[in-house]
């Protein structure tokens, strides 16, 4: 894959994280609204899911074990860094 399909997957990966946090912060006052649940639960899913695939193809985007497994050579201090986007 190229740099612009990385930028691009690491792109989709914010959106769906901006999402996921915009509808946790707005559970916190509207704990019993089940549309919130559920699209929040569809975002966190589809977020899993596109992690997956960058983590798959480039390696984690955490470190300390909270990411994926790295593959050989030692991918985490590879670039670009998920916040150089």
């Amino acid at each position: 894959m190229s740099c612009t399909q990385q930028f691009s997957m690491l792109k989709k990966i914010q959106e769906i994280q901006f999402v996921a946090l915009e509808l946790n912060l707005f559970l916190d006052t509207h704990p019993m609204d089940r549309d919130a649940i559920n699209d929040f639960n569809c975002a966190a899913e589809m977020l899993k899911k596109h992690k997956k695939a960058y983590e798959d193809e480039y390696g984690p985007l955490l470190n300390f074990g909270f990411g994926g497994y790295s593959k050989e050579p030692w991918q985490w201090s590879q670039g670009p860094w998920p916040w150089e986007l």
